[in-house]
């Protein structure tokens, strides 16, 4: 561990704990030990939901609507 790290640990260390379980999900995430959970809003949820029912309905979009939003977007 470096110094600079230890130092960082040491000041952590008289943060609350609520705060040291944040500096440390951050630390996991960075080394790839972890992953944060993704916060949806309501709105994102049920957008969510009905694409999933789409898609388990089959109903995806056709070619020339992909081409369509590819266009859009220079792509």
């Amino acid at each position: 561990m470096t110094q600079l790290f230890d130092r960082a640990v040491e000041a952590a260390r008289s943060l609350p704990a609520s705060v040291q379980d944040e500096i440390a999900r951050l630390v996991l995430e960075v080394a790839g030990e972890e992953q944060s959970p993704i916060q949806l809003t309501p709105e994102q949820e049920a957008s969510l939901a009905e694409s999933l029912a789409q898609a388990d309905r089959r109903e995806f979009a056709t070619d020339a609507e992909v081409r369509a939003i590819w266009a859009k977007y220079g792509l």
